[in-house]
């Protein structure tokens, strides 16, 4: 009897053993730790509960203090994000409502676009450079706005509208006013009206000129008839800029996302950078620690020479929407590799132009398409990998909000703007009604409140991308380095290196199939760091071998000084 129960106690320790195993099968992973270039996964996952394999290897990580321009961004349509005051339209205190979830999120800086008076739900048409649009609130819900933000790390930035105002600014008021009285023998006169140089006004029609009503002249307006060209040649207009950037500066705003940089005089990109320089330096005059980044919607040859302007940033277009350097690697019209070329290819130029430059990666924005349509049958994981590609570029990474929900929106701009999906419910605190006009949407992912209670769920992608990107300063500030023997069709891998901030490899599995690469000659004495996963599916480095699911990214350091 007594050795029956000796078989029976080893057997109920066996059956508990494996259980223990299956539960948690890296406490027993004794080749990952034996060996010089593997790193056992951190304690905190044996007191785990999650089953996802990055919940837990990242626990621990924890935000560089770095105080610099290298931030994470979350971009907000202010009127579609959350009202707070129950009339449809999302508000300045409405985004205070919401700072405790942008930083849950980890992000550290938020840009806001337009908030100034404007007829338009967009506000791309200004009415007063120095005021708050009624519908967003007040003044002091800004001021209050800045307040809270800074009291949490989050620096904000303004939208600056510098090619156009709406045709309702009383600048153009009166100069329109001045040239419909002007006898049609007369030239006008600066004394008599200044306005009319705040424009370009014509006899002739150019193109890209449309008439004064009630007068034969013309003015430029090369995006709208409502939307009149300012002349940023003109020093009285230069000044007036001067003005509009201290107001602000002097508020507490702590720099200016720039639209349009490459509208400024059309198709002279000299004149643009000239205007560029002027702008930085009447920025930094104020406050040297201004920050600056442009929309300049073109090609990268483009985007390297106004980077001669001096100008922090400018987005990086060649890898954005649907057409971009991300989705052709994602919908595989491009091999992974050619992320990492386009990478290097860009630092290059633009280093080359502006040494100080930060990049700004971005996928989509209130112009594009969201992304999740970019990929119709994907349930999923592509959706999350694209926008990782994106977060884990170098420099000031741009999300737009809802991206993290994967919410959706193609077509006319307003389904670009949809309202942020908090609830499903329509009605429920916080929802927005959206732009006038906007077709449903009908969002094939979650809301929020049905995502934050899955693990593999987009928010909780985002959320673990951002900690990765934030726990390791390289990755932001680094230079790129692509690893050739391990990069191809498949896997993207390369160095971020960083002498101040130390050695990250990131190593990507783009593809729906497991992929499995040696390191030992590569990277010897990396250890695994962090993992970003898309599935159950475990990534695993033992002996120098990195085995990497489906749609997943391995992070190895050549030590563990970024742990807590």
């Amino acid at each position: 009897m007594k050795r029956f129960l000796q078989w029976v106690g080893s057997l109920l320790c066996a059956l508990l053993v494996v259980a223990a195993y299956a539960q948690n099968p890296q406490l027993f992973d004794t080749g990952a730790a034996s060996t010089p270039d593997a790193q056992a996964v951190p304690a905190a996952a044996a007191t785990s509960t999650s089953a996802i394999q990055m919940i837990d290897f990242n626990r621990n990580l924890v935000p560089a203090e770095l105080d610099d321009d290298y931030r994470t961004t979350y971009e907000i349509f202010v009127s579609s994000f959350c009202d707070s005051d129950g009339d449809g339209t999302g508000d300045l205190n409405g985004i205070r409502s919401k700072l405790d979830y942008i930083s849950e999120l980890g992000f550290d800086q938020i840009w806001l676009t337009p908030v100034h008076p404007s007829a338009t739900y967009h506000k791309y048409d200004v009415d007063d450079y120095c005021a708050i649009d009624p519908s967003f609130g007040t003044m002091g819900d800004y001021e209050a706005l800045l307040a809270d933000c800074h009291g949490r790390g989050i620096r904000v930035l303004l939208d600056l509208v510098l090619n156009h105002t709406s045709d309702t600014h009383p600048w153009f008021v009166a100069a329109s006013d001045y040239l419909r009285t002007l006898p049609a023998d007369k030239d006008p006169v600066f004394e008599e009206c200044p306005y009319v140089w705040y424009y370009t006004f014509s006899r002739e029609q150019y193109d890209g000129f449309v008439p004064l009503e009630g007068t034969s002249w013309y003015y430029e307006a090369r995006f709208w008839s409502e939307m009149p060209d300012l002349n940023l040649g003109n020093d009285v207009v230069r000044n007036e800029v001067r003005d509009i950037v201290r107001f602000w500066l002097d508020k507490g705003v702590d720099g200016f996302r720039l639209d349009a940089v490459t509208s400024y005089v059309t198709e002279d990109t000299a004149a643009n950078a000239e205007f560029l320089r002027y702008l930085a330096d009447t920025c930094r005059s104020i406050d040297p620690d201004c920050y600056l980044v442009g929309e300049a919607w073109t090609d990268q040859s483009s985007i390297s020479a106004l980077y001669g302007s001096g100008i922090d940033s400018l987005f990086e277009f060649p890898f954005a929407g649907p057409d971009g350097v991300i989705s052709q690697v994602m919908s595989g019209r491009a091999p992974a590799s050619d992320y990492v070329r386009a990478m290097m290819g860009a630092e290059a130029a633009y280093a080359g132009a502006n040494p100080a430059y930060v990049g700004a990666p971005f996928y989509t924005n209130h112009d594009t398409a969201r992304s999740a349509s970019y990929y119709p049958q994907d349930g999923g994981p592509v959706t999350k990998m694209a926008y990782a590609l994106s977060l884990l570029m170098p420099g000031d990474s741009f999300v737009y909000y809802g991206e993290e929900l994967g919410m959706e929106g193609s077509g006319k701009d307003e389904n670009k703007r949809a309202p942020m999906y908090w609830s499903s419910d329509a009605g429920a605190e916080g929802m927005c009604s959206g732009p006038a006009g906007i077709d449903g949407p009908q969002h094939k992912f979650a809301s929020l409140e049905d995502q934050r209670s899955d693990d593999l769920s987009l928010w909780r992608w985002f959320a673990e991308v951002i900690r990765v990107r934030r726990a390791f300063p390289a990755i932001a500030r680094g230079k790129t380095e692509m690893v050739e023997g391990l990069s191809d069709a498949d896997v993207a891998a390369f160095f971020r290196r960083s002498a101040s901030d130390g050695d990250v490899l990131v190593v990507m599995n783009l593809r729906d199939h497991a992929a499995e690469r040696d390191l030992s000659q590569a990277a010897g004495g990396f250890e695994l760091s962090a993992v970003l996963g898309t599935s159950e599916e475990r990534i695993t480095y033992e002996n120098g071998r990195l085995s990497l699911p489906a749609y997943s990214i391995a992070v190895l350091t050549q030590n563990q000084s970024f742990i807590d």
